[in-house]
């Protein structure tokens, strides 16, 4: 009977540890959603903030590849004419 009580205490607490880590995982949500939203906002209002972000993703692109191209220098990058190499791709 004892042993009934202590298995069905543990399934207690381990279903609120369950319940709290998932209360928590919500929160970080809507937090990074809550986040995003902000940042679409901003962006929204100020095209070099827009134009920054889209740099930033095209760094991390960059890590990832073997080869770049940019035809227009500067000017290329600035109106997306980029040619992009999949290293795994053989080119």
């Amino acid at each position: 009977m004892a042993g009934e009580f202590i298995e069905i205490l543990n399934q207690v607490v381990q279903a609120q540890k369950a319940a709290e880590a998932n209360l928590i995982k919500r929160r970080e949500e809507t937090a990074a959603t809550r986040s995003l939203m902000n940042t679409a906002r901003m962006m929204e209002n100020n095209p070099t903030l827009l134009r920054l972000k889209e740099l930033e993703a095209l760094e991390k692109v960059a890590d990832r590849i073997d080869h770049i191209s940019v035809y227009g220098g500067l000017e290329g990058v600035m109106q997306n004419l980029v040619t992009l190499t999949d290293k795994r791709a053989g080119k």
